[in-house]
């Protein structure tokens, strides 16, 4: 693609109303704008990140036998007073009417929904097991939105639910799934700590929390430094060898938990067993905040230049930085180089507007594609060109066949 036409309004100030690093790069790099205070849109660069994630996301889930649906964003409120959790978020939960009358609320999150839809559908165990995701919008009264797409009224999440007839395979499944986050948080690039954690309105005997390591973060993870184990901060010792441990400032990005009946039983969502018998269903969740991923990959990946996204899920792969646009034979090259790029099946970007080389520099580092290939005169004279790696700053003068081979084995 081509800069001019790809909307990139990146910024030399770092906005005042950021309130955290990722924040700040995020508006700086064109990813995001705010409309109102937690409430954001995503930019064609911001939106690429996210359909990334969003798709590192659906094959992981896909390949534990998960299938996706989409969920409705409104929902009565009659569902969410038969379990009681109306009175449990309280204010953050956005709540309205509509013309004829009905209360309605904008969902914060889907058990109420989605179990309401299994308990018309599933009536049998031969049903059993199955597991359903989305990637949803989901919307929250937060009394103080803050550090940009972290904590936002309006967020996309990706949250799954399983289904059993017995707690022998809510134990597998959420081992399945326990897993592919594993897998999901280390192809964004992520490093993360895996806490046992309260279950909290969401209800069960069990659950765990990823939380990704950031200066910024609000929740606190101790961190044994001598068995590497990571717990909930309730005590400076360890609970596995009772060394003292370090406490680690957090990200929530994703959290599971074991629900058991707590859904089924209060919405009547049961199955009939191989003798007739009808029993509740054994449920599981399992959610990952999407949008905020973006943020505590950009928390734990930058530099001074700004960030430096994994190649997995980075906006585009390559960026081509012609020097002088206005040089026919330095254009003619660069467009050469895109569009064998192009062929070669490799996302690429061609920084094609009229400014000088310092700027183009600046905001290649600045958005944080992985690797620049840059063509100038000299390269042209020399019938090479300047291969650049963004995260070790390293240069390399390479023909163009080269800088092909090399970009096919970095990227």
């Amino acid at each position: 693609m081509f800069w001019t036409k790809v909307f990139i309004p990146t910024l030399k100030e770092t906005p005042k109303e950021a309130d955290s690093l990722s924040h700040q790069l995020l508006l700086r790099a064109g990813f995001v704008r705010m409309l109102m205070a937690g409430a954001y849109t995503y930019l064609p660069l911001g939106l690429r990140v996210l359909e990334k994630i969003q798709a590192i996301i659906r094959q992981e889930m896909n390949a534990c036998g998960a299938s996706e649906l989409l969920l409705p964003a409104l929902h009565p409120l009659d569902l969410w007073q038969k379990t009681g959790r109306d009175k449990d978020l309280g204010e953050v939960m956005l709540r309205l009417k509509d013309r004829r009358g009905r209360n309605l609320v904008l969902g914060p999150t889907h058990e109420e929904i989605i179990t309401d839809l299994v308990k018309n559908n599933i009536s049998s165990y031969r049903q059993l097991p199955l597991i359903l995701y989305q990637i949803q919008t989901k919307f929250r009264d937060e009394i103080r939105p803050r550090f940009g797409l972290i904590r936002a009224c309006e967020f996309i999440m990706k949250d799954a639910y399983s289904f059993d007839k017995d707690e022998a395979g809510l134990d597998k499944n959420y081992s399945l799934i326990f897993e592919a986050y594993k897998k999901i948080f280390l192809r964004c690039g992520l490093k993360t700590l895996i806490t046992e954690a309260d279950s909290g309105i969401m209800g069960g005997k069990v659950s765990h929390e990823f939380m990704a390591p950031a200066a910024l973060g609000e929740d606190v993870v101790c961190v044994c430094p001598e068995c590497l184990q990571a717990s909930a901060a309730g005590s400076d010792l360890c609970p596995k060898c009772n060394s003292k441990a370090d406490k680690v400032n957090t990200i929530e990005v994703g959290h599971i938990f074991k629900l058991g009946l707590k859904y089924s039983q209060a919405l009547g969502a049961n199955f009939s067993d191989i003798k007739g018998n009808l029993s509740p269903i054994v449920m599981g969740c399992y959610g990952i905040g999407v949008s905020r991923l973006i943020s505590a990959v950009i928390e734990q990946n930058n530099d001074k230049d700004g960030i430096i996204f994994p190649k997995e899920i980075a906006p585009f792969e390559v960026i081509v930085l012609p020097l002088d646009v206005t040089n026919n034979e330095i254009m003619k090259e660069a467009l050469d180089m895109y569009n064998q790029l192009n062929a070669e099946g490799f996302s690429t970007l061609i920084d094609d507007r009229d400014e000088r080389a310092g700027v183009k520099f600046k905001d290649a580092d600045l958005i944080g594609v992985p690797l620049s290939i840059v063509i100038g005169k000299k390269n042209i004279e020399e019938k090479k060109v300047e291969l650049r790696v963004r995260k070790t700053k390293e240069t390399f003068i390479l023909s163009k066949g080269e800088a092909l081979k090399s970009v096919v084995d970095l990227v």
